[in-house]
């Protein structure tokens, strides 16, 4: 996916999980996040990050003209731009399906019981469901998921193994938004409930996938799988 009209900026401060302030040349800009995650690791006072400016915020009735999207991180790879544009991972996650001819009839946004699944399509004649993770925490190399407890992911993969009973083939892809990964695995100790589920529903067939992204200043792509490191039950 391609971004327009993005600037740089150091992050100031983010007083709710909605708004932060960054100043840009000499001016303090107020931002939309696009990530209610806490995020806290990444987002430090003066912090080099981008920004999305929208010129037609008002006439298109936007709250503010500038939308955080990515950050830069120090890790032990090196200095890494980490994308935090929540609705990313989703449109990525289409165009990387689009790119394989083994899927078929991709929709969105389609109902399964009480859960509403990123996507369905059929790959080689079998229907398939698809659940779409963005992940922007690292720590020493290792991405994990999620940042803070997530029932609704837990109810995603009790719905997904439901799935799997009716026929259907069943995926949890998860789209590392940055590079310098070498594992995957979930966030034991945030949420140990998502940790055990993730577990449990590999355990009953559902395809557990992790690739990271190459991020640049205004594009994001799926590139590279990642290993994917499960307790076991």
């Amino acid at each position: 996916m391609i971004y327009e009209h993005i600037i740089p900026a150091t992050f100031i401060e983010r007083p709710n999980r909605f708004i932060a302030y960054a100043k840009y040349q000499d001016s303090i800009l107020k931002c939309h996040v696009k990530n209610t995650g806490r995020c806290k690791e990444l987002l430090l006072p003066g912090t080099q990050i981008l920004l999305q400016h929208h010129p037609d915020a008002a006439s298109t009735g936007r709250k503010t003209e500038y939308s955080l999207i990515s950050v830069y991180k120090d890790m032990a790879s090196g200095r890494q731009l980490i994308n935090m544009d929540s609705q990313a991972p989703n449109q990525v996650a289409w165009e990387w399906l689009q790119k394989d001819p083994a899927n078929q009839n991709i929709r969105r946004e389609v109902r399964f019981g009480q859960s509403r699944f990123d996507f369905s399509f059929v790959r080689q004649g079998r229907p398939a469901f698809m659940e779409v993770k963005g992940v922007t925490l690292e720590q020493n190399g290792t991405a994990r998921f999620p940042d803070a407890p997530t029932e609704r992911g837990v109810r995603h993969l009790q719905e997904l193994e439901l799935a799997l009973t009716q026929g259907y083939e069943a995926y949890v892809l998860f789209v590392i938004a940055m590079k310098g990964i070498r594992l995957f695995e979930p966030n034991r100790a945030t949420h140990p409930e998502f940790a055990y589920a993730l577990a449990h529903a590999s355990k009953k067939g559902v395809k557990i996938l992790a690739y990271d992204c190459r991020v640049t200043k205004d594009s994001l792509e799926i590139d590279q799988p990642i290993p994917v490191r499960l307790e076991p039950i």
